[in-house]
């Protein structure tokens, strides 16, 4: 053994002062077997003679040399401590090791995302509600009250399917504000949208069959179809929603259909009654299941919502999704979905086997705080809020950016749908925005596969004050005028 190589590493980790001495004596040993320093066979210095030479406690070398016993790299001996791992025949430090295979599986590549991870609260970002406005009081005591109400149990992994106290008041609430049909049977306790989509993909489909997603789309749509093998189908949008043709229902079949049909995500159209039956009426003659994301239907600013596509046949082939990312506030992760009486019993049982559901205190929270009318009182402020915040953006975009930019129609929502109306690439646009922290969202990013192409923003616009709102839309016209969008 070389004393001397191992007193140099040790006296080179130790000097820190951040771990014990027997922790980095052991490091010291162990990176030396692991790199082949040491070869196999090797006896060890005694323990006394190796504490000497280090200057520290007996204790802290036995200590070293048992617990590398214990993970197999030294064996105790008649003869004394001798080695059992041979790392230069495992690997010759003197040779590059050969990189590792980094490639991914077929059903993920191409999602990477190599942007830095934006700053959520940057003006525009799409999706985030007035977290400023939310009643944070009142939800804390609903908490405290969840968390006093528990007991030991309820630590525990909870039924996969969800609470049934929160259970019961999402039927309730959903029954009544979207004109869905459901019993508490029905409704699954998810962490969101984005894994109740997943879970619908992968239970619901095989790798392979089609999945047809509305043109522009729904980001974490389009991620969820190909992560689970499916064949993405754009269906192109006009004014009335998803507009699937008669040859698209007899090319490619679908097996899944995600649709936004109170207000397609991200243009803002609405789906007209007609086109929802017919939808619902095509997918039973295939054996197509819909998937009904229903993400902002609370904040209409004008006229009565459609019911849900779900609740126009008691059989309809719809599985309903909500969250209250968008109603309450993102880090809360809690949505739900809503399936067909037939597969009820098939999604709890298979549910137990994928899922270990947990955050019970946040779901029986949210259960009083829909039980006690606060979640409903909130809504209607945040209506109110979001309704003025629109008119707001609305009138600044017109006066800086003009003809530019070409606002488009909705009747609701917390984000505003804009085409440019000038020769200059969205993407472009957004970048240099970013690198000014602004997040303008390229309409651009949201097109499927090979569907039409889009050139505008997406401008999330609930969780900005008015100030804000001014400010960010004078920069936004700034950016697009120094890059030679505007003439002046």
């Amino acid at each position: 053994m070389d004393l001397a190589l191992l007193i140099s590493t040790f006296s080179a980790q130790n000097d820190s002062g951040k771990r014990s001495q027997q922790e980095v004596l052991y490091r010291s040993l162990r990176d030396m077997l692991l790199d082949g320093r040491i070869a196999e066979g090797t006896r060890l210095v005694s323990t006394r003679v190796l504490a000497n030479e280090l200057g520290i406690a007996r204790n802290s070398a036995v200590y070293a040399y048992e617990r590398l016993a214990e993970e197999g790299f030294v064996a105790a001996t008649r003869n004394g401590t001798v080695t059992l791992w041979n790392g230069r025949a495992r690997r010759d430090p003197r040779q590059a090791a050969a990189p590792l295979s980094i490639s991914l599986s077929d059903r993920v590549r191409g999602l990477e995302n190599a942007q830095p991870e934006p700053d959520r609260m940057l003006p525009f970002v799409p999706g985030l509600p007035s977290l400023d406005e939310f009643p944070l009081v009142q939800w804390r005591r609903c908490v405290d009250r969840a968390w006093r109400r528990m007991g030991p149990g309820q630590l525990a992994y909870g039924p996969a399917e969800g609470l049934p106290e929160l259970r019961r008041a999402v039927a309730a609430y959903i029954k009544v504000s979207r004109g869905v049909r459901c019993e508490t049977d029905q409704v699954f306790i998810t962490d969101g949208t984005q894994s109740s989509l997943e879970l619908c993909a992968r239970m619901l489909a095989d790798p392979g069959d089609y999945g047809w997603l509305e043109n522009p789309c729904y980001g974490g749509a389009r991620t969820a179809f190909r992560s689970t093998g499916l064949q993405l189908i754009p269906i192109e949008v006009d004014r009335e929603g998803m507009a699937p043709t008669e040859d698209a229902w007899r090319r490619h079949p679908p097996k899944l259909i995600y649709t936004t049909p109170s207000h397609q995500y991200p243009l803002g159209s609405l789906m007209s009654i007609q086109r929802r039956a017919a939808l619902v009426e095509n997918a039973r003659a295939c054996g197509a299941w819909i998937i009904e994301d229903d993400y902002d239907s609370e904040f209409r600013h004008s006229g009565e919502p459609l019911p849900a596509i779900q609740g126009l046949a008691a059989d309809a082939p719809v599985c309903y999704l909500g969250t209250f990312s968008k109603t309450m506030f993102p880090a809360l992760r809690l949505g739900f979905m809503v399936v067909p009486p037939v597969l009820v019993v098939r999604f709890r049982d298979t549910l137990r086997e994928l899922v270990h559901r947990g955050h019970p205190a946040d779901q029986l929270a949210m259960a009083e705080f829909i039980d006690t009318g606060l979640f409903a009182r909130h809504l209607r402020r945040m209506r109110a809020l979001y309704i003025h915040r629109r008119g707001t953006l609305e009138r600044a975009l017109c006066r800086r950016l003009g003809a530019a930019l070409t606002l488009r129609e909705s009747s609701g929502g917390m984000h505003l749908s804009t085409e440019l109306a000038v020769p200059v690439q969205d993407a472009d646009i957004a970048r240099h925005a970013f690198a000014e922290g602004l997040m303008l969202q390229p309409l651009s990013h949201y097109r499927v596969a090979n569907g039409q192409a889009y050139n505008g923003f997406v401008l999330g616009y609930a969780g900005l004050a008015d100030a804000t709102i001014e400010k960010a839309a004078t920069h936004f016209a700034r950016i697009v005028e120094r890059h030679g969008a505007i003439e002046r």
